[in-house]
């Protein structure tokens, strides 16, 4: 079989010699209880940058011993790109919600050979998932893998936002010592109203971590947690977004991108948050309307902005989103730390594994199978 990977480019002063760090901590489940991913071997050395091109996500041994060929590339956009030129052959499709590519009704038109679809990571919008069950093509991601990575991720933006933490830093660099300037717009997180636009892996995984930080938790979610998460963590649930975000100073999005929530956040229920409020959005950028979120920032509906998903990813230069106000963005990095990719590049070869063999591959990581959406996919999205 023919396996086209799309990775993100290597760093720019090239692929890294050594390490700030020898190793990682070893992680054998997760706090729900699933366990790691587990292929039968890794050609890997935990903790190396494996999701960029020549890192390969450590599969060119594995796959080359049997028999198959592996394509890498980062160049995907465009008709002309080496994407659309080596997908019509293709028999896997492997991305990166950090560097996606796009598989749309389109391009999965021109791949007549294409039966699987593997994100290296969570999160599969970036495939046309209704055009992925016409075709019945298999849908896999590494689910939970970097999970508590982003939701480490959306802590510290929280606390950067709050604390105005960026723009004192910068002070620091300049040579400044400008206190009023950085203290203008900082504020304790204690005593805050935090809510979350979903309560699945990573937004219970916020809520956990927030908990010690003594604010008021609140989530909306279509499956509401259990009575006694409720009660161990405090927690206020509300029926939608648009009930919730009224009573809330921090606002963090940890929903799928779909049909749903697709501009969930635009003029109208930014309309209905506290004036002054702190969005964290890590989840996908089209959940948010992108020019309301810059004119809530500049006429202060807004405080602060944050945020590492974009559309399109790359994002372009000339995004709003780079030079707008009060933001805190950062390039699709929450959860492709190493420590995370050494989970996503042993859970794709898991997956591969199965596919190979002719095994099933975990429903936790199945998103659409056999022409409908499966496992995780059908308690997650909808077509």
């Amino acid at each position: 079989m023919k396996i086209l990977c799309v990775l993100y480019d290597d760093p720019v002063k090239g692929y890294p010699p050594s390490y700030a760090r020898d190793s990682i901590p070893v992680i054998e489940r997760y706090p729900d209880g699933q366990t790691v991913p587990n292929p039968e071997r890794i050609d890997f050395r935990p903790g190396e940058l494996l999701g960029s091109v020549s890192g390969e996500l450590g599969l060119r041994r594995f796959l080359e011993e049997r028999g198959h060929t592996l394509v890498v590339i980062s160049d995907k956009e465009g008709p002309k790109s080496r994407f659309e030129q080596e997908l019509p052959d293709s028999d896997v499709v492997i991305s990166q919600p950090f560097w996606p590519a796009y598989l749309t009704r389109e391009r999965i038109a021109k791949a007549p050979k294409l039966k699987l679809a593997i994100t290296a990571g969570i999160g599969s919008d970036h495939v046309d998932l209704k055009a992925a069950t016409e075709r019945n093509i298999t849908v896999a991601e590494v689910t939970y893998c970097n999970s508590i990575s982003v939701a480490e991720h959306v802590v510290m933006m929280i606390l950067s936002l709050v604390r105005n933490y960026l723009p004192s830093h910068d002070w620091a660099r300049r040579g400044g010592w400008n206190i009023a300037d950085c203290v203008e717009r900082a504020y304790d997180l204690e005593g805050m109203q935090v809510g979350t636009v979903a309560a699945g892996r990573i937004g219970l995984a916020v809520l956990r971590r927030l908990k010690p930080f003594d604010v008021g938790l609140h989530y909306t979610d279509r499956h509401r947690l259990p009575s006694e998460v409720e009660a161990e963590l405090g927690l206020t649930y509300h029926p939608d977004s648009a009930s919730m975000v009224p009573h809330c100073d921090v606002v963090t999005i940890n929903c799928p991108l779909h049909p749903e929530t697709e501009h969930l956040f635009n003029e109208a229920l930014l309309a209905k948050m506290k004036r002054g409020t702190y969005l964290v959005n890590t989840a996908r950028a089209k959940i948010c309307d992108r020019d309301a979120i810059v004119r809530a920032l500049e006429s202060g509906q807004l405080a602060g902005y944050a945020g590492d998903v974009w559309f399109p990813q790359p994002a372009p230069k000339d995004h709003p989103w780079r030079t707008m106000p009060h933001e805190g963005m950062t390039p699709h990095i929450s959860g492709t730390t190493l420590s995370a990719q050494a989970r996503y590049a042993a859970g794709v070869r898991e997956i591969l594994e199965c596919w190979f063999a002719g095994k099933p591959i975990r429903k936790e990581y199945l998103i659409v199978e056999g022409g409908r959406l499966a496992g995780v996919g059908a308690h997650s999205y909808s077509v």
